[in-house]
């Protein structure tokens, strides 16, 4: 199962993929610009969702409350005004815990599995050995997540269902932001512990350098620099897999990873919104108008 590329599905995408035939609501939401002109400007939120099945909860040792800490929660929330300033959104309604979108289609830990995986598998990344593959092993504090091993087909299954229709909405808007403007730009928006970089507010990764041009990055670190926040690079997050996979300055691709610290607007302990929420989303529209306000044009040619 290789992840889809951004030209093979840039038609292939339904136009309406919030929801099933069934109209029940599917496991990936698209947003598109509502009333304000386009612009090369993409938005995603792989690590958001909370939709917990009750297959899933029956499976998982730890409480929905534990569960709940390994999202990074409310990030999508914090982005929701993009498509007001022309901006797409591409948001993963899964949980983290369940799928992790931002990893590679076979980072499998054959530790948690009581069959034998695919050959592709084989190559295992430190990512996945360490509990953190495409369908983790381990929760919050490197808590195990499960009360017995999982079988392959179990896998399978969640990524047919959640990984490649996430990849494939963010593959589509690739390729349609590409084909309208010569290139396109993605914000993978992200969150993390407070601990895991004191005094920062933002983390910004490129790949050190190679996931996108450096007027990408400098524009992200000039916008929150002048909105009075303190952001570093690719120290300690440079980039996951979406930054990887997808950051293709050469072919008119950029990605930009966003890690945003959670004690600005939330209880990490409690996964809740914090007194500060309000005026820190606030704080995100600016950021967001700001980048989808420049002119980013001269990427067409780089």
């Amino acid at each position: 199962m290789a992840a889809p590329d951004t030209s093979s599905l840039a038609l292939g995408i339904s136009a309406n993929p919030n929801h099933r035939p069934d109209g029940s609501e599917g496991p990936v939401r698209i947003d598109r610009p509502a009333g304000a002109a386009p612009c090369p400007l993409i938005l995603a939120s792989p690590h958001s969702g909370r939709n917990y099945g009750r297959d899933f909860s029956e499976l998982a040792c730890l409480s929905l409350d534990m569960l709940r800490r390994s999202e990074d929660a409310y990030v999508d929330t914090l982005i929701a005004s993009a498509p007001d300033c022309g901006a797409c959104v591409v948001r993963a309604l899964f949980p983290r815990v369940y799928v992790d979108a931002n990893r590679g289609p076979w980072e499998l830990d054959p530790a948690m599995f009581s069959d034998r995986l695919p050959v592709q598998a084989d190559d295992v990344s430190r990512r996945a050995a360490s509990g953190l593959g495409v369908v983790p092993r381990i929760g919050v504090e490197g808590r195990p997540l499960y009360r017995r091993r999982l079988r392959y087909e179990e896998a399978r299954e969640r990524l047919s269902q959640c990984y490649e229709p996430y990849h494939a909405a963010l593959a589509g808007l690739i390729g349609e932001i590409r084909d309208q403007f010569g290139f396109a730009v993605v914000v993978d928006m992200h969150s993390m512990p407070d601990q895991s970089a004191r005094g920062v507010d933002f983390v910004i990764g490129d790949r050190f350098g190679t996931a996108c041009d450096p007027a990408v990055v400098d524009a992200v670190e000039t916008d929150l620099a002048e909105l009075g926040f303190v952001a570093v690079r690719n120290i300690p997050y440079a980039g996951g897999y979406t930054t990887e996979h997808y950051g293709r300055p050469a072919e008119g691709v950029h990605v930009v990873q966003i890690e945003i610290n959670r004690s600005l607007y939330m209880d990490e302990k409690r996964v809740v919104k914090s007194a500060r929420f309000a005026d820190f989303e606030r704080e995100m529209r600016k950021f967001i108008s700001r980048l989808s306000q420049r002119d980013w044009s001269a990427l067409a040619s780089s």
